[in-house]
């Protein structure tokens, strides 16, 4: 027994080792401010089994009035789709959600939006409970729905697609209307309340029909009845009959203000789970591939976490354990996975940060969003503003997003404190934007900041950095390939011959350079001394000086 014990503790070791990458190298790691408070890291890790494309966003706990998380339905539509039909309301960032059924493209677990329940849990697999305080929480959830009219009380399923001897309740999240049927009991209760789970809810008959689809109405709802269960519906629930029903929930979910379908279990107590027993078969867990999941950290902040897969040569993907593994790693205590395969991805602000691992996007069954509703700023349209008159960023541009109502004040400050007021005034929801010159402004760091105070007296900020540098200007290229440029003052300069694409072909000069006018001459040989094809390149020049880095591209034409 003793000896037993020590080789599954000796092969338990061994996963964890294995799955955690011992042997992971990180090739490359971005990380850059999508919005206030929320950052988005991409990493590139080497692994044996080839490379791993991670995407992390780590969000403020979500307080369900700044920052929100919840489900969205995608009804036919894609991530960026869904996101941009958002755009008005709030910037987002989100990742798919639930696995759904292909062809009706239905969430096959749980949905709860606003606390109402949209979709009934699948039990045998984990669901995601999100509470008014943005705490996650995460269990195997069951369902028991009931009707009663007159007569005794009676299973029912909630928006799910017909089944032979079934009721079924159809509110408003399933659509317009309920499913095209012949040969049964559609009562209409024209108001019937938000379907709260675990409480009684009733509405009165309005209207008996024997055939769908039937218009379900807006803050009401069609009770649609087959076999057996048509003729109970029929006898106990006529014209002007009040009907109860219950959606129950076990645990008891009724506090909570979202809740979404998903699985397996990936992180409990800040452990990573290798076997969560839930219902997926051994090639959706254990192959594999692209992944979501949302996990949260000690402190209650929020990870988004999608890994790419489907190709090897760019990102192998994950098996469920080693995304468990990487979500320890980045510090969950609590995290569980989301849809898998093809429809895995995350986007931000309507486009995606991730590349489909089927080629092109996929319409998802829901999307699992986060939400700001305070002031966003854009990145500026130029990382080094530089007025020099040579054509290129000689202005800078700056854009934010308010979505309700609010005083604004947006400035650039920069060195010593100098601070230019852009705007200050009371502006309507939407985007605007700005332009500012930099003339007669001092050289170095500047900061551009946005404040909104919007009619709900939620006032937040947002900023963007930014460079001012006269450094380097006026590019201009002499055929053949003569590149000429000026310097303000001393700078290291690096030229390179590039591909359109910005591939290197060939570093032209790599030296201290004085102010004055410079120039360089291209042979059109690559990196080999080898004469290169006829055809386009760029020239890239980059000088890096006491007041920070400048660059410059311009096109050439090889003869």
């Amino acid at each position: 027994m003793v000896r037993r014990s020590l080789i599954a503790v000796a092969f338990a070791a061994l996963l964890v080792s294995s799955a955690s990458g011992a042997r992971r190298q990180v090739l490359q790691s971005t990380t850059q401010e999508l919005m206030p408070g929320v950052s988005y890291t991409r990493e590139v890790d080497f692994t044996p089994r080839g490379p791993v494309v991670l995407d992390v966003v780590t969000a403020p706990k979500p307080d369900g009035s700044l920052y929100t998380l919840a489900p969205v339905l995608a009804r036919g539509q894609t991530l960026s789709g869904i996101e941009q039909g958002l755009a008005a309301t709030a910037t987002t960032v989100g990742v798919n959600g639930d696995f759904f059924a292909t062809a009706a493209h239905q969430p096959s677990g749980i949905v709860i939006r606003g606390g109402a329940l949209d979709e009934a849990p699948a039990a045998a697999r984990s669901s995601l409970g999100i509470a008014p305080d943005g705490t996650l929480s995460v269990a195997r959830v069951a369902y028991k729905g009931t009707w009663q009219g007159s007569g005794q009380r009676r299973s029912l399923d909630l928006n799910l697609a017909p089944a032979k001897g079934h009721a079924t309740l159809y509110t408003p999240s399933w659509g317009a209307a309920t499913p095209a049927e012949s040969g049964v009991v559609e009562v209409v209760l024209p108001s019937f309340p938000a379907a709260k789970p675990n409480q009684p809810l009733t509405g009165t008959v309005a209207q008996v029909v024997t055939a769908g689809p039937t218009p379900i109405p807006p803050g009401g709802a069609v009770l649609v009845a087959r076999g057996l269960q048509g003729q109970a519906l029929q006898t106990d629930a006529p014209v002007g009959q009040q009907v109860e029903v219950r959606l129950n929930l076990t645990p008891v979910w009724s506090g909570m203000a979202s809740a979404l379908g998903g699985g397996p279990l990936l992180v409990a107590k800040g452990k990573p789970v290798f076997d969560a027993k839930e219902s997926f078969a051994a090639k959706v867990v254990n192959v594999r591939g692209a992944r979501s999941a949302i996990g949260q950290l000690k402190d209650g902040r929020i990870l988004l976490v999608t890994v790419e897969g489907g190709r090897p040569a760019y990102s192998a993907g994950m098996t469920a354990y080693e995304l468990a593994v990487a979500l320890v790693r980045l510090g969950a205590v609590t995290a569980v996975g989301l849809g898998s395969g093809n429809p895995a991805g995350m986007a931000f602000d309507g486009t995606l940060l991730t590349q489909p691992s089927g080629g092109t996007e996929q319409v998802l069954g829901d999307a699992l969003v986060l939400s700001y509703a305070g002031v966003y700023a854009a990145p500026p349209t130029a990382d080094v503003l530089s007025p020099n008159g040579d054509g290129v960023a000689d202005t800078e541009s700056f854009a934010y997003k308010t979505v309700r109502p609010a005083h604004v004040t947006a400035a650039v400050t920069g060195p010593a404190g100098a601070t230019v007021v852009l705007a200050d005034d009371q502006e309507q929801p939407g985007v605007h934007t700005l332009a500012w010159d930099g003339a007669a402004a001092a050289e170095g760091a500047w900061t551009f900041t946005v404040t909104a105070a919007d009619d709900l007296g939620r006032t937040t900020s947002a900023q963007r950095a930014f460079t001012l540098d006269d450094t380097l200007g006026a590019l201009s290229i002499a055929p053949p390939a003569t590149a000429t440029f000026q310097l303000t003052r001393a700078a290291t300069v690096v030229v390179t011959a590039e591909r359109r694409n910005g591939v290197a072909v060939a570093t032209l000069l790599d030296s201290q350079l004085q102010p004055g006018p410079q120039t360089v001459t291209w042979d059109g040989a690559g990196a080999d001394g080898k004469k290169l094809p006829a055809g386009g390149y760029q020239i890239h020049v980059v000088a890096t000086s006491a007041i920070g880095r400048s660059e410059l591209t311009a096109p050439v034409t090889l003869p």
